[in-house]
This record gives C-alpha cells, sequence and structure tokens, in this order.
C-alpha cells in the first residue's frame, strides 16, 4: 500500500496535522470547506451509525443505508475509506485501539466489493481530533497514517468490531465479554462533574450527554458481568434488520 498526498507520493507519513497542513495546505482549505458547511439532522430511515471502536462497511445500491455516520469525535478520529470507481466505502470510529487491524480490514472490505470495477482507486479521509493538551488525537493521527505506508498483507481485525453485512442488509453485534468491574457500584454514585474528569480523555470538550452515556454504560456492565452468560446465552450474534415503514433496526433470528 502507497500514501499519496495531493498527488504527490510519499516515502513518509506526516509527523503530525501540523507537518501535513504545511506542507500541504490544500488540505487545511478542505478542512476549512468541512467547518462551514451547515449541520443537518439526520433521522433514522437510512441511517447507520457507528460507534467508538467499530466500524462499518456498505456500498452505493444497498437499500438499507444511505448514510453512515459517527459524532462525539473528540480526540478520536473517524476514517473513511472509499473506492472511487465503485463508490464502496467504509468508515470507523476509532480512539487508538486495533487501528492496524481496522484499516486493513476497510482496506480488504472496500476491495472485496470493488472486484469488477477496472478503474478507481483507495481513498481516504479524516474527520475529527483537536489540539488536546496530552496529544491524544496526533498520536492517533500518526498511527492511522503510518498503516498506508507500513502495511503489506491484510489481518483479521480484533479490537474494532465490523458491524454491518451489506450483502444481508444484517446489522450484527458479535459475542463479547469482559471481567467484571468490580467498582461499578462505587462508579455509579460519583458526581457527573468527577465521571467527566476521570472518564474522558478530553473533558473540556466533551458534548452534554457524554456522563449519560458513561452512566448507562456502567449500569449495563453492572446488570450484566457475565455478558457471555446473561446475553450471549447460545454463544451467537444478534441480528438486527431495518424496518422499512420506521427505518428503526428490529432484532431478526438468522
Amino acid at each position: 500500500m502507497v500514501l499519496v498526498l495531493n498527488g504527490v507520493l510519499q516515502e513518509d507519513c506526516p509527523p503530525d496535522s501540523r507537518a501535513l497542513y504545511l506542507n500541504h495546505p490544500v488540505y487545511r482549505d478542505t478542512a476549512a470547506q468541512l467547518l462551514s458547511v451547515p449541520n443537518k439532522v439526520i433521522g433514522p430511515v437510512g441511517l447507520l451509525y457507528v460507534l467508538q471502536r467499530e466500524l462499518a462497511v456498505t456500498v452505493p445500491h444497498d437499500k438499507n443505508v444511505n448514510v453512515l455516520g459517527s459524532d462525539d469525535v473528540t480526540t478520536c478520529l473517524i476514517v473513511v475509506v472509499r473506492h472511487s470507481g465503485s463508490g464502496a466505502v467504509a468508515l470507523a470510529h476509532l480512539d487508538g485501539s486495533g487501528i492496524d487491524e481496522a484499516v486493513c480490514t476497510m482496506i480488504q472490505r472496500v476491495q472485496d466489493l470493488a472486484l469488477g470495477y477496472q478503474e478507481g482507486r483507495i481513498e481516504v479521509q479524516l474527520v475529527g481530533g483537536f489540539t488536546d493538551a496530552h496529544s491524544y488525537s496526533e498520536d492517533i493521527f500518526f498511527s492511522i497514517m503510518s498503516k498506508w505506508v507500513q502495511r503489506k498483507q491484510p489481518v483479521l481485525i480484533k479490537s474494532v468490531l465490523d458491524i454491518y453485512d451489506c450483502s444481508l442488509g444484517l446489522l450484527q453485534i458479535a459475542p463479547f465479554n469482559y471481567e467484571p468491574l468490580r467498582g461499578v457500584d462505587l462508579w455509579l454514585e460519583q458526581t457527573d462533574d468527577f465521571i467527566l474528569q476521570q472518564l474522558s480523555t478530553s473533558p473540556e470538550v466533551q458534548p452534554p450527554h457524554f456522563v449519560m452515556q458513561i452512566r448507562a454504560a456502567l449500569k449495563y456492565i453492572q446488570d450484566n458481568q457475565f455478558p457471555a452468560i446473561t446475553v450471549f446465552r447460545d454463544n451467537r450474534p444478534h441480528y438486527f434488520r431495518r424496518d422499512e415503514h420506521t427505518g428503526l433496526w428490529s432484532p431478526v433470528r438468522y
């Protein structure tokens, strides 16, 4: 895999976003154009929302999905991989875990969906991140960019969940498990500000619903200390199909 920036083949990846903007100012201009686009509220019909540490892949003629989306990226980055000929596209929300596996899987999935198209190239777009005090975003940026010039062979995904099969139109949550969190009761007793400061890499820029989501996750862990037993009793994925009338994803047997 090679990295081309603004039409120029790169022997090394940029060490950080400042170097990218300095050597290729066109990307600063395109970033400004993106920021100037007004916000748009997207309803559930045709939307597939990708959470942190998830990825999804689809094609233009997918009758279930016409918008891949994610948000709440502070120190995280959204990565979009697209084949210009087929329009096959992958989107991932990455926080630093499983970047190598995610990038390779996105490329492989998009290439598989582009088979038969003689023309086209793999394009990548990065969205999100900011200049945080600990340089989390810059570390993630460099990790992602370096994979385009380092990786030679695809590897299996481990740390980032591939949640959608566009050939079947099914959203899937594969079985998972985790160690019991012994202090979960104590965490749930803490104030909102304490949770914000201790459980966020960027407390100064988190949206208002961040703490609510963290509390919901902690409550889920409290109620399901062993999800392999309480959630995935048959050790099979949970599948969901889009309801044509409401646009919402409903559980199905598969």
